[in-house]
């Protein structure tokens, strides 16, 4: 797999990595091509201070990487919008402004909460907590048009307190079918998340159930990416990716830019 399409440095407000130590850890691990998805979760202060970042600075630092390693890897830009129900207009005007590569939209908030932080989970079931992700994750794709593809569908089993034990795509298939449809109606995609499996998971995001389904609903649009924060985190488990893609019935994966996905044939 040549490409890592969702990766974090110091301008997101979870990730230390400096940019340049990110790139060379990609070249290292013989990648051909990246893209750096910074989080700009507008109206989200779950860390004390809005998590957005200076996308002027962001961009003439990588404008800079990409001139100096254009002779070794392809650099390209992207954002990792935090979804919201009311942020779409705000949204659809931002990714105008700016020339993305790539844009993922992503749920990092449930009723106002991040599950990251692991609060709601001690107000709520775990059973209840997913059928909230979902439920609003379905208002966030009706109303937020402007993003290529829906990130780390399941992502919040990451922090629950059962994980795993206590999922099954099967108790919340009827609106995760709608989000999927939704989706795939409007010419977007999803995302393979690699970072289910760096949590301990024993799946990467979405479950495989869900990657199936969305195939077989005529979803084809799917990019890979490993959610790295840290250099070491870079294509992680990357040698399962086109396994896990084909037994799912995928034969392509994607990469974008200019906000065009390209197919590329899995190895």
């Amino acid at each position: 797999m040549r490409a890592d399409v969702h990766m974090h440095t110091s301008f997101s407000y979870d990730s230390n990595a400096d940019m340049k130590q990110m790139i060379e850890a990609a070249i290292n691990k013989g990648l051909g091509m990246i893209c750096f998805t910074e989080h700009y979760d507008k109206d989200s202060f779950f860390q004390g201070e809005e998590e957005i970042f200076d996308v002027e600075r962001y961009m003439e630092t990588l404008l800079d990487y990409r001139r100096k390693y254009q002779d070794r890897l392809d650099i390209r830009m992207g954002v990792e919008l935090g979804l919201q129900p009311h942020l779409g207009g705000l949204y659809s005007e931002f990714t105008r402004k700016y020339p993305f590569d790539f844009v993922i939209g992503s749920v990092h908030s449930v009723q106002g909460k991040d599950p990251a932080m692991r609060t709601i989970f001690e107000e709520h079931s775990d059973e209840e907590v997913y059928r909230m992700t979902f439920e609003e994750m379905l208002e966030d794709v009706q109303a937020i048009k402007d993003f290529d593809v829906l990130g780390h569908i399941d992502y919040v089993v990451r922090y629950s307190t059962e994980g795993y034990d206590g999922y099954s795509y099967e108790k919340y298939m009827d609106i995760i079918e709608q989000i999927l449809k939704e989706i795939i109606t409007s010419g977007r995609g999803i995302e393979l998340n690699m970072a289910g499996l760096r949590y301990g998971l024993p799946f990467a995001h979405p479950h495989p159930q869900i990657l199936k389904r969305y195939k077989e609903m005529g979803g084809e649009i799917i990019t890979i990416g490993a959610d790295a924060h840290r250099p070491e985190q870079i294509a992680y488990d990357f040698q399962k990716a086109s396994d896990i893609l084909k037994g799912c019935g995928f034969k392509y994966y994607t990469e974008f830019s200019s906000r065009e996905p390209h197919f590329k044939q899995l190895p």
